[in-house]
Order: structure tokens, then C-alpha cells, then sequence
């Protein structure tokens, strides 16, 4: 059989064995640090990769809609490119030949970026952002862009001009946000890691939502130039993955200095893997109770005292701590500033929530403003003080499971506040430290649960240690959405605003 045929039967068996949702040898479902040991071992080329993803996308990106673009072309050509590398035995790092995904707002150099809005429907930047550059370099593919809450706006990735997205563990229910189609393709096996970002816990959510790792690095360790903004002061770039080796693999390529964004801070280069095997049993686990454990679901306080519990055994201790309120916080003119154009030319080609959310943007005063501004850099230059006593802080992700997506819809389409849904998450951003979600059990309904494990600025190689020890120690990670080719996509809703 001749090199090519044996590669088209290759790609032809694992086209067959995902259509029954499966894959040769799990190919699809193995994580960046395995895939990438097969490919410098010569036993997985990029095509097979690439091919193996785009063959779950086709059958299973109908069902949870989680890409707005998939690059076949581009990644089939990138793959070759890294093939042709890989015989030479030219290796550019872990990433060489593993398809990525990228979530909509993160700029692609002759590849439409959208951030999930009518309004830039055919919006073609001419330059990759910092952060996929970087991937680029370090031998990763773009599978495609993924689908999110329309200009990050909101946690559930239900508004999206491009429609909901949904969870793969359940389909009547969102995946989070506002990075929900990055998550959601990390948990489907549509790609094998993705990058979203967050700034009112856009990576954490979705990552505790669809059973993953998402991890939230310290304000300005990644770059942000490139990345359609919500709000430059919290916003915040970093992987979701399948593990956390996974994640700190990823974070390795794309953090770094960058000189020419205004957010990026000039911190040594680490190596996070090499951190992330650091031994855990002298770190003290500080738990903060008030306000994060309030109004707890019943099956997610159980899951995550269960996890505490966990963490306490393998660390040093855990006792009850306190972090300083963010409440009076509030830095809206900041989306209005860079959407004031464009909202002020077509309101309508907004998607309703985020109408509401604009209009009532425009009206901030520019002195409650910097008063708000004045207050974060405070925050920001004293919040390591609060771990005096403690190294990291363990706490729920989120408080309650996922919305249905109708409810979500609806609940986005209304009047009413829309901070709650943020809630365990936002705080962390405004004091721009280090903070993981990893996957830590389900509900007796299936719905996953996160736990959250933070730490104080640039102790990202502390956090993943932990948040590492507690994966080796259960089994958590290892489960899978029940996604067959056949399981149906419940119907929608419709609402007044539809």
C-alpha cells in the first residue's frame, strides 16, 4: 500500500469511527501532552490530528454549535506544513501539530472574527492578535473560532447572532460564558485545547459547566492586544484544556511581555510545567467562606466540600480566610468607549441584551468612573497582602448548575440585573491573580461542577501544582459527555425578542 492510500484509509477509518462516536485509539479524546508524545514518537502525524477533529466537528458541531468558523483548509495546510517538519525531525515544542481552537474575539490574519455579533459579520482583521502569533510559532493549528456570548458580554453564550451554544454533558443547557463554545468544544473532543478569555469569569465558567480546565492567568502575564475588548482593565487571555498539564502547556506559549499592549507586564519567563510538578503538602489552603460559599446548590456544596476535603489532606491544612470586597467597583464606560462608534451607527445590528447593557453603559459619569479605576489599582497593589497567612484559596467556581438554554434566552432578554450571574468568579478578575477551574464532580442530574483554586499575582505555578494534585488524586477529568451522532438537539424556545 502506497504512503498515500495508507493515509487515505487512515482518514477514511477515523472518519467511520467517529461517525459512532468513537476514534483509532481514542485520537480525538487524547490530551495535548499525549497527542504531542505520539507525534514526536512518529506514531500520529498533524493530518491525522486535524482530520480526527474536523471529523467530530462535522457530526457534532450541529448538535452543540460550538464553532462559528472552521478552518479546514488552513489547518489542513498548516498540518502538512508541520508534517513535513515532523519527518525532518524538526520539533517546535509541545504544541507541534495539535489542533486548537480560538474563541471568535481573538483576531485571525485573513480569517473573519466576529465576536458573535451581526456587527462584524464580515469583519477580516489583517493581523493575527499577540497570542496567536504565538501559537503559530509554537507549531499549534487553528481548527477554528468558537462561538460565545455576543462581544463577551454575559456568562451563558446563549446570545450569539450565530445561536446558542450548548453543553455537550446536556444539550438543553448552556455551556456558560462567555467563552461557552471554546469550553464546549474542549469537552466535545472537537479540538484538543482553546484559548478564551475573561473578565468576569468567561474561562472559569464554562469551564466548570462542561467539566474541563480553564484557567484565568494574572492581569497582563498573556497578552491582550488583538482581542476585541470588553473591558481593557479585567479583561484577561488563558487556555481551556482537557488537564491541567494541558493548560500549563499552553500558557507557556503565549505568555510573555509584549511591548505594545498597554496591559501586558513585564514578568520573567517560568516554565509551567516544570512549576506545576512542584510538591504541594507545605501550601495552606485558605477557604472564603463569605461571601462565595453563600446560596450554594445543595449538590454543589457537597461536591466541593468534598474536593476541600481532598485539598486538605494532600496541603499543609485549610482553615477559613477573608478577601476584601469588589463590589464598588465599576468600569462599564469602558465597553461603551470602544463600542460607542459602532453602536452609535447600527444599535440594531446588537443583539438585545447587549443593547441594554451599552445604553445603560453611555450613562456613566466619567467621575465614578476613575473613582472605580483609583479603587482597582489599590486592590490590585494590595491584594497578595490578603495571603499573608495562606498560599492559595479553594472556593466554588460557580454557585448554582446551568441555566436551560430557553431559560438563559429569556433571563438574557430581560430587565433584570445581570451581574448575579457572574457571580464566584468576577472578584478574582478584578484583583487580576491567578485562578483555575477544574472539573471536581456532577450532580446526581450529570451537570458538572468546578472548583476554584486562586493564588496571589505570578503563583500561577503554585496554583496549577494543586489544582494538578487534586486531578491525579480522583477521576474526575477522566469522564466524557454522553454525545452520540444520534442524541437529539432539544428545540427552542421562541421569545419576544426572536
Amino acid at each position: 500500500m502506497t504512503e498515500i492510500s495508507r493515509r487515505g484509509f487512515t482518514l477514511s477509518l477515523l472518519g467511520a469511527l467517529a461517525a459512532r462516536g468513537e476514534s483509532k485509539d481514542d485520537v480525538s479524546g487524547l490530551s495535548i501532552a499525549e497527542a504531542s508524545a505520539r507525534i514526536r514518537s512518529g506514531n500520529l502525524t498533524p493530518p491525522q490530528l486535524v482530520e480526527a477533529c474536523l471529523a467530530r466537528i462535522q457530526i457534532y458541531n450541529p448538535k452543540v454549535n460550538a464553532f462559528i468558523t472552521v478552518t479546514r483548509d488552513f489547518a489542513l495546510g498548516q498540518a502538512r506544513e508541520l508534517e513535513a517538519e515532523q519527518r525532518a525531525g524538526k520539533f517546535r515544542g509541545p504544541l507541534h501539530g495539535i489542533p486548537i481552537a480560538l474563541k471568535d474575539n481573538i483576531d485571525t490574519a485573513g480569517i473573519r472574527t466576529t465576536a458573535a455579533s451581526a456587527v462584524f459579520d464580515d469583519r477580516v482583521p489583517a493581523e493575527d492578535a499577540e497570542v496567536v502569533r504565538r501559537l503559530k510559532a509554537a507549531g499549534a493549528i487553528l481548527i477554528g473560532k468558537t462561538n460565545l456570548h455576543e462581544f463577551a458580554f454575559g456568562g451563558t453564550s446563549a446570545t450569539s447572532y450565530f445561536g446558542p451554544v450548548r453543553n455537550p454533558w446536556a444539550l438543553d443547557h448552556t455551556p456558560g460564558g462567555s467563552s461557552g463554545g471554546s469550553a464546549a468544544a474542549v469537552a466535545a473532543n472537537l479540538c484538543f485545547g482553546a484559548l478564551g478569555t475573561d473578565t468576569g469569569g468567561s474561562i472559569r465558567t464554562p469551564a466548570s459547566y462542561c467539566s474541563v480546565v480553564g484557567l484565568k492567568p494574572t492581569y497582563g502575564l498573556t497578552p491582550i492586544r488583538g482581542i476585541v475588548p470588553l473591558i481593557v482593565s479585567l479583561d484577561h487571555c488563558g487556555p481551556i484544556a482537557r488537564t491541567v498539564e494541558d493548560a500549563a502547556i499552553l500558557l507557556n506559549a503565549i505568555a510573555g511581555y509584549d511591548r505594545l499592549d498597554i496591559a501586558s507586564t513585564d514578568h520573567p519567563k517560568e516554565d509551567y510545567v516544570a512549576a506545576m510538578k512542584q510538591p504541594v503538602s507545605q501550601l495552606r489552603v485558605g477557604i472564603p467562606r463569605a461571601p462565595f460559599f453563600d446560596l450554594l446548590d445543595p449538590d454543589v456544596a457537597r461536591l466541593v466540600e468534598d474536593a476541600i476535603g481532598v485539598l486538605t489532606k494532600m496541603a499543609r491544612g485549610a482553615g477559613e480566610v477573608a478577601l476584601p470586597p469588589t463590589s464598588n467597583v465599576s468600569l462599564v464606560a469602558e465597553s461603551y468607549a470602544y463600542h460607542e462608534e459602532y453602536f452609535t451607527r447600527e444599535p440594531n445590528r446588537y443583539q438585545i441584551p447587549e443593547r441594554h447593557s451599552l445604553e445603560a453603559a453611555a450613562k456613566a459619569k466619567a467621575s465614578d468612573y476613575v473613582r472605580s479605576r483609583q479603587r482597582l489599582e489599590l486592590i490590585r497593589r494590595t491584594i497578595d497582602d490578603a495571603f499573608t497567612n495562606f498560599d492559595l484559596v479553594a472556593l466554588p467556581t460557580r454557585r448554582h448548575t446551568p441555566a436551560t438554554v430557553n431559560d438563559a434566552i429569556q433571563s438574557d432578554e430581560s430587565d433584570s440585573p445581570r451581574n448575579p450571574s457572574l457571580e464566584n468568579t468576577t472578584p478574582f478578575d478584578v484583583y487580576g491573580i491567578p485562578a483555575i477551574s477544574i472539573p471536581c464532580g456532577f450532580t446526581p442530574a450529570g451537570l458538572p461542577v468546578g472548583l476554584m483554586i486562586a493564588g496571589p499575582r505570578f503563583s500561577e505555578g503554585r496554583v496549577l501544582a494543586l489544582a494538578r494534585a487534586y486531578e491525579q488524586a480522583t477521576e474526575w477529568h477522566k469522564r466524557r459527555p454522553p454525545l452520540r451522532p444520534d442524541t437529539p438537539v432539544p428545540p427552542l424556545v421562541p421569545t419576544d425578542g426572536q
